[in-house]
C-alpha cells in the first residue's frame, strides 16, 4: 500500500457551542465525517463545515448517531431494527441535501459513536444500518472498523467499503476497541499513535492490548478532533506516515486505489 486516508469527526457543536477546530483540521485531513445533527450538529453547522471542505479539496461523509444530544450519543439505545433503518437513512438524506445545497458530493457514511460500537460486535444492527443507508445511496462508500461486524455487513450487501483504524485508541485481542470506561482506552501519547498508525498501514498488523497481534487492511484513519492537541496531533500523524513513503487521499480516491 502507498496510500493513505486520515479522517476526523466533524462539525459536532450545536448552535453557539463549538466542539474542536473544524479550520484547523480541515487544513491536515482528507475526510471529514459531518455530525447530522442527532449526537451534535445542526444544519447551519454542516452547512459551514462542507463549504469549507470544499474549499480544502476534503471529502466528506454523513456521521449518523443515535438522538442523543445529551449524552453526544454515546449511550446505549436499544431500538428495532425498523427504527435503526429510519434513524440512518433520515440523518444520511438530510447530510446529502445540505451537500447539495453546499456544492459538495457526499461520498462515505461512518456511524458514530455507541450505535458503531453495538454494530461492531451487533450483525443484526449492523445490516440495519446498512439497509437503511443503501436505502438512500446503493453507491455510497461505509466507512468501518476493520474486523467488525458491520464491516462484514457492509460487503455483504454489495456496499463499497473501506476499513477505517483509529490513531489513539487501543484494541481489544477480538479487534474490538477498547471500552472508553477503562483507563487505558486511549493514547495520550502522539508518538505511540504514530507507532500504531506505521504498524497498521506498513506492516497490516493491531497490536492489542494483551500483546495479541491481528492482521488487518486499513484504508482510512481516524484522528479525533475534539482535544485540545487534536490538530497537532493530526499532523504529527499525517506527517509521520508520509515520512514512510505514504501518499495522503481523499477516501474515494483512496478505496479506487485498492
Amino acid at each position: 500500500m502507498t496510500r493513505f486516508n486520515l479522517n476526523a469527526d466533524m462539525a459536532e457543536g450545536f448552535g453557539d457551542w463549538q466542539m474542536g477546530n473544524d479550520d484547523g483540521l480541515l487544513n491536515i485531513v482528507n475526510t471529514a465525517n459531518i455530525a447530522c445533527g442527532f449526537h451534535a450538529g445542526d444544519y447551519h453547522i454542516m452547512g459551514k463545515a462542507m463549504t469549507k471542505a470544499l474549499a480544502t479539496n476534503v471529502s466528506v461523509g454523513a456521521h449518523p448517531g443515535f438522538y442523543d444530544l445529551h449524552g453526544f450519543g454515546r449511550r446505549q439505545l436499544n431500538l428495532s431494527e425498523a427504527e435503526v433503518e429510519r434513524l440512518i437513512a433520515y440523518q444520511l438524506g438530510a447530510t446529502i441535501a445540505i451537500g447539495q445545497l453546499s456544492g459538495i458530493a457526499v461520498t462515505h457514511i461512518k456511524p458514530h459513536g455507541a450505535i458503531n460500537n453495538m454494530a461492531c460486535a451487533d450483525r443484526a444492527l449492523a445490516d440495519a444500518i446498512v439497509r437503511g443507508t443503501k436505502a438512500v445511496n446503493k453507491d455510497i462508500i461505509l466507512l468501518a472498523p476493520v474486523l467488525s461486524q458491520l464491516y462484514a455487513a457492509g460487503e455483504a450487501a454489495g456496499l463499497p467499503v473501506a476499513g477505517e483504524v483509529f490513531a489513539d485508541r487501543a484494541y481489544m485481542p477480538d479487534g474490538q476497541l477498547v471500552p472508553r470506561s477503562r483507563p487505558d482506552a486511549m493514547i495520550h501519547d502522539k508518538k505511540e499513535s504514530l507507532a500504531q498508525c506505521v504498524r497498521m498501514f506498513c506492516e497490516h498488523k493491531i497490536i492489542a492490548v494483551d500483546g495479541t497481534e491481528l492482521s488487518v487492511q486499513a484504508e482510512s484513519v481516524c484522528v479525533h478532533g475534539d482535544g485540545p492537541q487534536a490538530v497537532e496531533i493530526a499532523e504529527f500523524i499525517k506527517e509521520g506516515l508520509e515520512a514512510e513513503g505514504l501518499q495522503p487521499v481523499c477516501l474515494p480516491d483512496m478505496l479506487s486505489s485498492t
